[in-house]
């Protein structure tokens, strides 16, 4: 089993309706919070190493660090290759800042969409327009309604209601 199996295995196996699930994800939420807050506070490093190098580096767990790859992996500039990845896999945290923040908004991750370290990195309008974008992508807009009476939109010449409204 890779280890990326044994991450969402243990992982979404943690009932977040029971205290025990709760504490796990807060924890794990915490342990996300503080490798982002190192990361952001340099933000053009780009970070390199095993899985295992990163997890030692960051101080958490081996099974920790393979959940924070799992969740920055589509943000970063050069994927990692998660699916197949051991602890002497070579992975980089270079990340693209705007999608970044776009998908910590997705996830609707306030405790990393907000952390301060933001302010230096992205203007106010932009994390406001990335902010705005990706609330926007999941609503649907739909256009206006045909009427009965009005003409029909494949150029017929007939009312709807006689031709593609039946």
């Amino acid at each position: 089993m890779s280890l990326l199996e044994q991450w969402r295995k243990f992982a979404y196996s943690q009932d977040s309706n029971t205290k025990k699930g709760q504490m796990f994800w807060a924890g794990y939420f915490n342990l996300e919070r503080g490798i982002y807050e190192q990361l952001l506070a340099n933000p053009e490093e780009k970070v390199t190493g095993t899985v295992e190098e990163l997890a030692n580096k960051y101080g958490v767990d081996l099974i920790y660090m393979v959940g924070f790859l799992d969740g920055i992996n589509e943000s970063l500039v050069e994927e990692n290759p998660i699916e197949t990845m051991d602890k002497d896999t070579q992975v980089n945290l270079g990340f693209d800042k705007e999608k970044l923040y776009y998908n910590m908004v997705a996830a609707k991750a306030e405790w990393l969409y907000e952390l301060p370290a933001w302010e230096q990195i992205l203007t106010k309008e932009k994390r406001t327009e990335l902010y705005r974008a990706q609330k926007i992508s999941g609503t649907v807009i739909k256009g206006k309604k045909i009427g009965r009476n009005e003409p029909c939109t494949c150029g017929s010449g007939k009312k709807y209601k006689f031709c593609c409204g039946k």
